[in-house]
């Protein structure tokens, strides 16, 4: 009898483990489709309003952007840093995503393109690669930590 216990113990072990992983990996993806989102409405903000108002409204207030290899350190300095972009021209979306298992943490990277007008007129595309970091806030939105 002692031998059914131990096997029926852990039968009922694997069974919970397999059930708490499912719930896990059920929860990433839905956290990763709302990371997804986040990249969308901070795109579409800033094809809206501007660079300016979308770095700013899209920041924690911790935020830390890098910018030619300059820190720009907490959303009162990215406020200020911005105040004079106004171009809507820049567009991204991500190429990959990954949440931490407690689902507070997130990182994006993928592919931007910035059009501008060169000094005699001529449209340039300027491309690269982002990366940004991303912090659920106690409301339960997303903020990037790091851009």
């Amino acid at each position: 009898m002692t031998r059914f216990k131990i096997i029926l113990f852990q039968l009922c072990l694997l069974f919970v483990l397999s059930c708490k992983q499912n719930k896990n990996e059920e929860n990433k993806v839905k956290w990763k489709k709302e990371i997804i989102d986040a990249e969308t409405k901070f795109a579409n903000f800033l094809k809206e309003k501007g660079m300016h108002d979308a770095f700013v409204a899209f920041a924690a207030d911790d935020a830390v952007l890098m910018r030619n290899n300059d820190l720009v350190i907490g959303k009162e300095a990215i406020d200020k840093r911005y105040s004079n972009l106004n171009s809507k021209n820049l567009d991204w979306k991500p190429d990959f995503v990954e949440v931490s298992n407690s689902g507070d943490l997130a990182y994006t990277y993928g592919k931007y393109y910035y059009t501008y007008k060169d000094s005699i007129g001529n449209e340039q595309v300027d491309t690269g690669i982002f990366h940004t970091v991303w912090k659920r806030q106690k409301d339960g939105s997303w903020k990037y930590v790091w851009d």
